[in-house]
């Protein structure tokens, strides 16, 4: 288990904000504290304003020496849609991390990390430090269409090779992730695959190495809520044993992952945040 660090101020600088696609940003705060021991795979939690809810964000970058933390978010609900409304020079009300544990990454020398949609974001720092580490990297994201692609660039400097695929063939190859993945699986041994993404790809990008017997690791941060574990919500069971996204993970060996239970159980917040993205619209007429 990862003891972290945790930063909190009464407000939090933007020092960059950038549309990625038409409903993901990217946004660079000043956190000094976290930006000193943030690793690849861990995220943070956020608050907007005083009033609002906590959130768990994934560390899609950081920079030591300028003090900066990178998150990558899509507006999907209330919460996201309020921060997607700042701009560079704003501030939020607080930020708390590192939290979770690292990606394992010592000793792979050859990794495949698949990355799906807004997934490719947490699949950046990971793919980054394997690069520096001098690992052989293959990157293969997939997107619904050439309008959603994000961070094409930035994932190809942190790669040995660049795989792109969307399901309407308007970039890249035609199709999902899983179709370059086994052709690469037939033709070649990867040490491991590192899935991040919606949970119905990472569960076929597990079911497509199975049969390889390739170790294949799932982020689970999709799940996740509260983010320290209280709130129960990002309960799932691996190997038949009961755990917690945030607190035990947010990483685990995908063929024990029961996807399943997870996805059902995300479904139970769809009604909510459709709630939060109305009643945000609301106040914005």
């Amino acid at each position: 288990m990862f003891f972290p660090l945790y930063y909190n101020n009464v407000m939090v600088s933007i020092l960059k904000r950038q549309n990625l696609n038409e409903t993901v940003v990217r946004m660079t705060f000043l956190a000094p504290p976290i930006a000193r021991h943030a690793q690849a795979g861990q995220f943070v939690i956020l608050r907007v304003d005083e009033s609002g809810e906590r959130i768990p964000l994934t560390v899609a970058g950081f920079d030591r020496e300028r003090g900066t933390v990178d998150v990558i978010f899509q507006t999907v609900g209330g919460t996201t849609m309020q921060l997607g409304a700042k701009n560079e020079g704003e501030s939020i009300a607080d930020l708390a991390g590192p939290l979770g544990n690292p990606t394992v990454l010592d000793g792979l020398k050859k990794v495949a990390v698949v990355g799906g949609g807004a997934g490719c974001a947490i699949a950046l720092p990971v793919a980054k430090e394997l690069f520096r580490r001098g690992a052989d990297v293959t990157v293969i994201a997939g997107f619904r269409s050439r309008a959603l692609v994000i961070l094409e660039e930035d994932l190809r400097a942190c790669s040995s090779r660049f795989l792109l695929a969307t399901d309407d063939g308007s970039a890249g190859e035609k199709g999902n992730v899983c179709i370059p993945l086994k052709r690469l699986l037939e033709e070649e041994t990867f040490d491991e695959v590192i899935a991040i993404g919606p949970l119905v790809m990472m569960k076929y990008v597990a079911e497509t190495t199975r049969p390889y017997g390739v170790k294949t690791v799932a982020s689970m941060d999709p799940i996740m809520i509260d983010g320290t574990g209280m709130c129960g919500c990002c309960r799932l069971t691996v190997g038949g044993k009961t755990k917690f996204a945030c607190v035990d993970g947010p990483e685990f060996d995908a063929h024990l992952v029961d996807f399943d239970e997870a996805i059902r159980r995300s479904r139970i917040y769809t009604d909510f945040e459709a709630r939060k993205r109305e009643e945000h619209c609301r106040l914005l007429r």
